[in-house]
């Protein structure tokens, strides 16, 4: 059983992190000091300190909250095995979800991100999540034996990135006008069935 002090602790660190998001939300992240999270939180610039190492910390907690509730949502989708199709469909609207539920935190997240390196750095969960789908397809025999699950599952992350900077590029009407969700599907269909015609008849000669 924790403590109360630990618990007031949570709490507080819990408040601090609440602030930074709706401050990061309002104004955006670079805009957005250390003080002022610190000021909305109703506490001293330094106690700030002792819940997160520094600002960019912030990123790392943020990005671990999505990862949660994306697997939150996505986790009855793919115990009822609907197939690899179906479940590469149903992450890609829960992530649309996720960014369009907090467009202006999602975007001033994503650009944090960006320009802290972080897509460099880090091992992409997103690309692991969708190796372990297609994986599962081709055990079920749905995806060749000889596709290579995790490149895959890469290009999978990438088509949902790319499609996710482009829309945080727009601005804010537009991003209410043009759905992430549609896009990402859009996307997919792309992916999964190419931009060749199929073939026809011979052409006369």
């Amino acid at each position: 059983m924790t403590s109360r002090r630990a618990r007031n602790k949570e709490r507080a660190r819990e408040r601090v992190y609440t602030s930074a998001k709706t401050l990061f939300g309002r104004k955006g992240y670079a805009d957005t000091s250390v003080a002022e999270i610190a000021e909305h939180a109703d506490i001293a610039r330094g106690t700030f300190f002792n819940y997160f190492p520094r600002k960019d910390a912030l990123i790392s907690v943020w990005a671990e909250e999505r990862r949660t509730e994306l697997m939150r949502r996505l986790s009855p989708q793919l115990r009822r095995g609907s197939g690899v199709v179906a479940d590469l469909r149903a992450c890609l609207a829960v992530l649309g979800a996720l960014n369009e539920e907090e467009p202006e935190l999602s975007v001033a997240m994503l650009t944090a991100w960006v320009q802290a390196g972080r897509p460099l750095e880090e091992e992409s969960y997103l690309g692991a999540i969708f190796a372990d789908i297609v994986e599962a397809g081709r055990t079920r025999g749905e995806v060749p034996a000889a596709a290579d699950a995790e490149r895959v599952g890469e290009l999978v992350r990438d088509l949902y990135l790319g499609t996710l900077y482009r829309w945080s590029r727009k601005d804010p009407a537009d991003r209410r006008r043009h759905s992430l969700g549609a896009e990402l599907q859009q996307a997919l269909d792309l992916l999964l069935h190419g931009i060749a015609a199929p073939p026809g008849p011979n052409p006369p000669r």
